[in-house]
């Protein structure tokens, strides 16, 4: 059992931390480095080895408000995130269709399972990330994830981490905020697609696959296990994998990993203002 003097001693200690890494932050504020110094504090406070801020403005596609150079090819991954990708992103889901702010572990967020999906086998491989801390913070017209994450196998984030940077959460939101309150108004020509993409997910498949089937389809693109999706739709895990074979099989597939990948080429060739099946646009395109 820990002596109160030497947990009183800890939390000193972290707060004096906090409040030194941020106090570099200020200075920034308004400033063209900014992004970079306040990534850099974040990553300070919780051992990440890699950060990035995503902007999610309004209903526009999401952009990179910052990220740390790269030199491996991670890059192309990151595009196909902004143009799609994103929509199977459990930090994403929770601030985006959730509306959740705060400090979160990827552990907090993603379904069971995620770890086993293809959306995870083929982003954070091709990425080099390991394990990831997302911090959702409200701005103005959207919200700011910042993403830190863990490159080495076996470098996870601790909870002692995550608490440091979730007891400053009011003041990192703060500073955002205040950076960010009077950033340009997007160009009222560029198309607002991310809730037509939201909605693709929504109807992907639907104009071949029964209800069920789309629902069962749709849980697997996001990552969850059979018995977290039986669960899910009050069924047994034998009816799960029923309907999925099904969708499968119309779908002219066989694995998940086909699934995800068709997915995403339907994704990349929505028109604009399409509402419907984005399967029909892709079957359509070829």
């Amino acid at each position: 059992m820990k002596h109160p003097q030497v947990e009183s001693h800890t939390a000193s200690a972290n707060l004096a931390e906090v409040a030194a890494t941020l106090a570099r932050v200020i200075p920034a504020l308004h400033e063209h480095e900014f992004p970079q110094i306040f990534t850099q504090a974040l990553m300070d406070l919780t051992g990440a080895e890699d950060g990035t801020l995503l902007w999610f403005r309004s209903d526009h596609l999401p952009q990179v408000a910052y990220n740390e150079p790269r030199t491996d090819g991670a890059e192309s991954t990151l595009d196909a995130y902004l143009q799609g990708a994103f929509l199977l992103d459990p930090f994403y889901r929770a601030a985006g269709i959730d509306g959740l702010r705060g400090i979160f572990a990827l552990g907090d967020l993603a379904p069971e399972g995620f770890r086993d999906s293809e959306y995870f086998s083929t982003w954070y491989p091709l990425t080099g990330f390991n394990d990831e801390c997302g911090i959702l913070l409200s701005l103005p017209d959207g919200f700011l994830h910042c993403a830190l994450t863990t490159m080495a196998p076996d470098r996870f984030f601790t909870a002692e981490q995550l608490k440091t940077i979730a007891d400053a959460f009011p003041a990192i939101e703060a500073l955002a905020q205040s950076h960010w309150a009077n950033a340009p108004q997007f160009n009222p020509k560029q198309p607002q697609i991310r809730q037509q993409l939201n909605g693709a997910l929504a109807t992907f498949g639907s104009s071949l696959l029964t209800r069920r089937e789309r629902e069962v389809v749709e849980h697997v693109l996001l990552g969850n296990s059979t018995r977290r999706i039986a669960e899910k739709l009050g069924v047994s895990a034998e009816t799960i994998k029923l309907h999925r074979k099904h969708a499968y099989s119309k779908l002219d597939i066989s694995s998940q990993g086909e699934l995800f990948h068709l997915f995403m080429d339907c994704i990349f060739s929505i028109p604009q203002d399409y509402n419907k099946d984005p399967l029909i646009a892709y079957q359509q395109s070829r």
